[in-house]
């Protein structure tokens, strides 16, 4: 992976990272209720289930990237598509309402567990470690080192959302409530992931 290649994948998945997903506004939820400390660290949890995903993805990349050219393009295409997809759902509803439901009191230990029970259950976590992270692996270089660096990269994104989006959970929270914000930041993120997904199509392969 040249460092052109690791350069363009840092903003692309950031915008994933930054997408209003179910994490994202537990982050905001537990951020608004516990405070910026809680909300950052209990997002430790998805790391995990993050974590994990990546391990078992990178483990059947190898096989399949050495196994065929065409797999690889048909990766590639679904992670296109995916991105498309994606930016479609988000220009086109507003972020869910946050849930309310939590204790006033929560434990470190239970927000972590519900993070990674929440990110471990979603479905287009999966996508994104078997269909956008290999956009970026060179299968000319050993594919294992690469997905560790993407891996890693994509662990400390989260994270960085986790802080961005516990502290607009303490800051914010009202604010990011309203509808017609909510439907602006979505549009936003849509319309970046969908140029992203649009540059996929584009890029041949050397």
């Amino acid at each position: 992976m040249s460092l052109t290649a690791w350069l363009f994948f840092l903003p692309a998945c950031f915008a994933i990272n930054l997408a209003p997903g179910p994490n994202n506004l537990l982050s905001i939820n537990v951020a608004a209720r516990h405070g910026f400390m809680k909300a950052f660290v209990g997002g430790s949890g998805r790391l995990l289930a993050f974590a994990m995903m990546l391990a078992l993805a990178a483990t059947g990349l190898a096989v399949v990237l050495h196994a065929s050219e065409w797999i690889f393009l048909a990766i590639k295409l679904a992670g296109a598509t995916y991105l498309i997809w994606l930016a479609i759902q988000l220009w086109r509803s507003d972020a869910p309402a946050i849930d309310t439901s939590q204790p006033q009191e929560a434990a470190l230990s239970r927000i972590a567990r519900h993070e990674f029970f929440v990110a471990a259950g979603n479905p287009k976590a999966i996508l994104v470690f078997t269909a956008f992270l290999p956009q970026f692996v060179d299968v000319a270089q050993p594919i294992l080192p690469q997905f560790a660096a993407l891996g890693a990269s994509f662990l400390v994104l989260e994270w960085v959302a986790i802080a961005l989006y516990s502290w607009a959970g303490m800051y914010l929270g009202k604010w990011l409530m309203r509808a017609q914000i909510r439907r602006w930041f979505n549009r936003c993120c849509g319309g970046f992931l969908a140029a992203i997904g649009v540059s996929f199509l584009l890029v041949r392969r050397g």
